[in-house]
Order: C-alpha cells, then structure tokens, then sequence
C-alpha cells in the first residue's frame, strides 16, 4: 500500500487544489510504478509559516522579507 505524504505551508491552498494533488499523486503511482489507485493513500499535512524554515529563517520571516523587497 502506497503512501504519499504532501508538506505545504498553510497559506490558502483550495479543497479543490489539494483534491487535484491527491489525483495527480495518485495517479504518478499508477504510471510510473504501476500500484493499485484503490490502495494507495494520499495525506496532505499544511504546516503554519512559523514551523516551516529554509536557510535558518522562517517562511513567515521569508515572505515579510520579500514582500518589502518588491
């Protein structure tokens, strides 16, 4: 049984976006390692910006920072 597990930042992602991830997820699994649809699980975790860092900031740090820059 496949597991897919999807991290993204919590920042508006739609229920219709997220639907398309679990199809497309689902569906490289079938194309490219041939695994049943009807067993393979699909988990999106959104995580908030404060608990998300890259180069020893937080993504909410990040995105102040690039919305002053612009």
């Amino acid at each position: 049984m496949p597991y897919i597990n999807i991290k993204i930042t919590r920042e508006g992602a739609t229920a219709e976006q997220k639907a398309e991830l679990i199809r497309r997820a689902t569906r490289m699994m079938v194309e490219v390692l041939a695994k049943d649809p009807a067993t393979t699980v699909v988990v999106i975790e959104e995580v908030e910006t404060d608990n998300w860092g890259v180069g020893g900031e937080t993504i909410t740090v990040r995105r102040k920072q690039k919305k002053r820059d612009e």
